[in-house]
C-alpha cells in the first residue's frame, strides 16, 4: 500500500511537471527566478482526546499559473490522552519535511497532494504518576486534501493567503495525523504564500 501511494504521489508530480513543460515551450523557455515562492501555514487538529499544532514553512516554484510544487518542512507538537480507560497520555514533538504539489482547477481553489517523513520523540505518561517513557519513531505520511484562496493573482507579486484540510491516507500507526487508534484525524492548515523577486506590476512572469 505504501509502495502504491509513493508511486501515485511520484505519477501525479511528473503529470504536473508534463503539462507545465507542455506551456512552457509555448512561451519563454528556461529558469524564471519571479516564479519562486516562500511562506507557511500553521496546522491545528483536534479531536478523538487528541490535539495537534505546528507550523510548515516552505519554498517552491510555480510551475505554470496553475500548478505549484515545492520542499515543506515539518514541525509540530501533539498530545493523546484517554480519559475513558486508564487516564495515560502521550505526548510527541515531530520535526521533518516532504514535497508537496498545489494544482488549481480555478484561481481560488486548489488540490494538493503532500508526501512526507516525520522523525517524532515520544513521551509516554502512564496514570498515577508513573515513570514516564520515551522513545523516537519516524513515519511517512501521504496528505490529500484541497484548500481556498484569498487574493491569489498569478504573476502579479501580491502575497496571498489559504486555508486547506488535508488528511493522511496511509495507515501508519505512528503517523501525528492519526490518533492512537490509528484514526484519520483532519488536519486545516491557514498560511500565506508570498511571491519571490516579482514587482507589484509584473503581470507576465510565467
Amino acid at each position: 500500500m505504501k509502495k502504491q501511494l509513493i508511486v501515485g504521489v511520484i505519477s501525479l508530480l511528473s503529470f504536473s511537471m508534463l503539462h507545465a513543460q507542455d506551456e512552457n515551450d509555448e512561451e519563454q523557455k528556461g529558469f524564471k527566478k519571479e516564479n519562486l515562492f516562500t511562506g507557511g501555514s500553521v496546522s491545528l487538529s483536534f479531536g478523538n482526546n487528541t490535539f495537534l499544532i505546528g507550523g510548515t514553512p516552505v519554498f517552491g516554484y510555480s510551475l505554470t499559473k496553475w500548478i505549484d510544487a515545492g520542499i515543506a518542512v515539518n514541525f509540530n507538537y501533539t498530545s493523546y490522552r484517554d480519559y475513558q480507560l486508564f487516564n495515560d497520555r502521550l505526548r510527541q514533538t515531530i520535526y521533518g519535511g516532504g514535497v508537496f504539489t498545489r494544482i488549481y482547477p480555478v484561481r481560488f481553489l486548489f488540490a494538493q497532494a503532500q508526501l512526507e517523513h516525520n522523525f517524532i520523540k515520544q513521551k509516554y505518561l502512564p496514570p498515577n504518576n508513573g515513570t514516564p517513557v520515551t522513545q523516537d519513531r519516524d513515519a511517512t505520511s501521504f496528505l490529500v486534501g484541497a484548500g481556498y484562496t484569498t487574493n491569489r493573482n498569478p504573476g502579479s507579486g501580491q502575497s496571498f493567503f489559504y486555508v486547506s484540510v488535508l488528511v493522511d491516507l496511509m495507515k501508519n500507526e505512528f503517523s501525528p495525523y492519526r490518533d492512537n487508534a490509528n484514526r484519520v484525524l483532519p488536519i486545516i492548515r491557514a498560511g500565506v504564500q508570498i511571491p519571490l523577486f516579482q514587482n507589484a506590476d509584473r503581470y507576465n512572469t510565467y
